[in-house]
């Protein structure tokens, strides 16, 4: 055999393994093996939108039993004109635990911006996850890239140790920074997930099933006690230097606009998990008390930020981080900081973060996500971020007043709390004389924290009881919700409006109409908005709002006849009073069912 037919079948019998794996793979994909690692998926309920897959996240656990799931939030495959695009990136409080539906701050950010700006269609996709840290974080942000966003929000870090692929997270592979990125690209390919799953498999065999009873905190930590300045914690300062530095360099050469926020956690009421070794967390917490109680806030506030520094049980990130958060937005053009931490220090007595914003450890209560919503939107603001007018200006405190949290959400909270401060590594049982109480709000919640019920049985039955009492104001709350979770479902924008009309609202429901046209421009949606102008007698808005359709090439639905009774009464209207010229005001505004606006010009005449 020649030299050179050597060569070639040692080359043939080398790749034979490789082609092998190969004809596997091929066979896998085939039969629709494993799942599918990309985070978007078409919507399987909505032709022509995206969604987050939900098995976007197993490519970053270990074991599938702690896997967790993202929002559904849907965008459309082709992005219109008029249409502002925001992905937010990050952890459980960025996903807004536990406030799961509209108090996470990206839904009071979305509320906000929707009343603002009326001309945009804003797509806020957040794809937060629980347990995750910042090595998903920037897979997310690369994957992303490729949706067309107009800015990037991201809020990360309090995971970075115990995280999936965390330093002291129960994951076999951690520490090597390289070696982890290609794990989580191999993972992508069938053959090693099922290489994954058997060995899995086997793991349950021999006894090792994770027990699900436990909470996912301590189903995900294997190793608890990381000291200050070890090893470990400098890795973990390192890797979220790295992965964070490689995600604001990602973006900033996309020329994406993103807003990174400092962290905030609970320093002043949260007593440290676990103190020992030489830097003692229990004694500076001990200390801060004192200090605190003396009204010396200064000296207190440094002792319990240490305090929280030397807790080994490392839940509450480093404030290595917010350095690190800080100097990237300074190093990268278009990556912005907002100091989420200054602004609840701005809220709680001596610019000490604890219960009057924070749940527990890391997880703010509804003002404190609302607080979290500000940051974000003053940099928005003073970057000038959004390319458009405003139209109205929403100050923070009608946020407040107006955000659509119903009281079952908020309950929720409140009850997702205490089960979890139940539980490692807090070990706080409920009082067994706490009574939840009987309204419908704490029934529902209560059902739906142990999940007898879905989020929208909730709101359905929330809604109903709220009508057949007369309290359409809680009604138009629970709507408004509902909307914000489904703000391309248009008959809840239909429902809003005529219940912002009924509650003497005429500027928030003609909102709420139009958004429902320019949505889905049916002759159905566009008869609500011109009733909607007829009954609340401005006829001269409806002619208007015809003229602008007609204009941009669209089809106005009001036809020859309607828009001449409108004429007649602009004509009318313009003509002194008197009891023949109401009547006939009256008359035509019948023939347009708009019978509320009769009304007013009859009730004229009987005075």
């Amino acid at each position: 055999m020649g030299k050179g037919k050597e060569i070639y079948f040692k080359a043939a019998a080398l790749s034979l393994p490789l082609v092998f794996l190969c004809i596997i793979e091929i066979l896998l994909r085939l039969f629709n093996y494993g799942f599918d690692p990309s985070l978007f998926i078409k919507d399987p309920d909505q032709q022509g939108y995206m969604m987050m897959n939900p098995t976007a996240s197993y490519k970053f656990f270990s074991t599938s039993a702690n896997a967790t799931l993202g929002n559904r939030e849907r965008f459309s495959i082709i992005k219109s004109k008029n249409t502002f695009r925001i992905f937010v990136i990050g952890e459980s409080t960025t996903a807004g635990y536990p406030y799961m539906h509209n108090g996470s701050f990206h839904r009071w950010l979305q509320y906000r911006l929707m009343h603002e700006y009326p001309s945009l269609n804003f797509e806020v996709i957040n794809v937060s996850l629980t347990a995750v840290n910042s090595y998903t974080v920037l897979d997310f942000a690369k994957q992303i890239v490729n949706h067309e966003p107009d800015l990037v929000l991201v809020y990360t870090g309090h995971n970075e140790y115990y995280g999936a692929l965390g330093i002291g997270s129960t994951s076999q592979i951690k520490g090597n920074r390289t070696w982890i990125k290609l794990v989580i690209k191999l993972r992508e390919l069938k053959l090693v997930q099922l290489l994954d799953r058997t060995i899995e498999g086997v793991s349950k065999l021999f006894g090792k099933e994770i027990d699900k009873r436990e909470n996912l905190m301590k189903r995900m930590v294997t190793k608890q006690q990381i000291a200050y300045q070890s090893a470990d914690f400098n890795r973990g300062i390192m890797q979220f230097s790295n992965n964070m530095g490689e995600l604001c360099q990602l973006l900033s050469a996309k020329h994406i606009p993103t807003v990174i926020s400092t962290l905030v956690s609970n320093e002043k009421d949260l007593k440290p998990f676990i103190s020992a070794g030489k830097f003692s967390a229990q004694n500076h917490y001990t200390i801060g008390e004192k200090l605190y109680a003396n009204g010396d806030f200064k000296a207190a506030k440094t002792n319990f930020v240490l305090a929280k520094e030397y807790d080994q049980l490392r839940f509450r990130a480093p404030e290595a981080f917010n350095q690190i958060i800080r100097k990237l937005c300074k190093q990268y053009p278009g990556i912005y900081l907002a100091d989420t931490r200054a602004l609840f220090e701005k809220n709680e007595t001596g610019g000490i973060i604890g219960k009057k914003t924070i749940l527990e450890h890391v997880h703010p209560n509804l003002s404190g996500y609302a607080i979290m919503s500000e940051s974000f939107y003053q940099q928005i603001n003073k970057r000038k971020l959004i390319p458009a007018k405003k139209q109205d200006e929403m100050s923070f405190a009608q946020l407040l007043k107006n955000m659509p949290v119903t009281r079952v959400d908020s309950l929720y909270g409140v009850y997702q709390i205490m089960m979890l401060r139940s539980g490692w590594p807090f070990n706080e049982p409920i009082n067994s004389t706490y009574n939840r109480g009987n309204s419908i709000d704490e029934q529902l919640a209560g059902a739906l924290a142990v999940d007898r019920i879905t989020w929208r049985t909730a709101m359905d039955e929330l809604y109903k009881t709220a009508m057949a009492s007369g309290d359409k104001q809680k009604a138009l709350k629970v709507t408004e919700a509902v909307l914000l979770e489904n703000p391309y479902q248009t008959i809840y924008y239909t429902y809003t409006g005529r219940l912002c009309f009924e509650l003497a609202d005429p500027q928030t429901a003609e909102f709420y109409f139009k958004k429902a046209y320019e949505l889905m421009p049916t002759p159905e949606n566009a008869n609500n908005l011109f009733l909607f102008y007829f009954k609340s007698d401005l006829p001269e808005k409806a002619l208007r709002y015809s003229d602008e359709l007609k204009h941009s090439g669209q089809q106005t639905y009001l036809d020859t006849q309607t828009e001449e009774i409108l004429k007649n009464i602009i004509k009318l209207k313009k003509e002194a009073p008197s009891d023949n010229i109401n009547e006939l005001i009256a008359n035509y505004y019948h023939q347009l069912r708009a019978d509320e606006a009769a009304t007013k010009y009859r009730k004229k005449n009987s005075r």
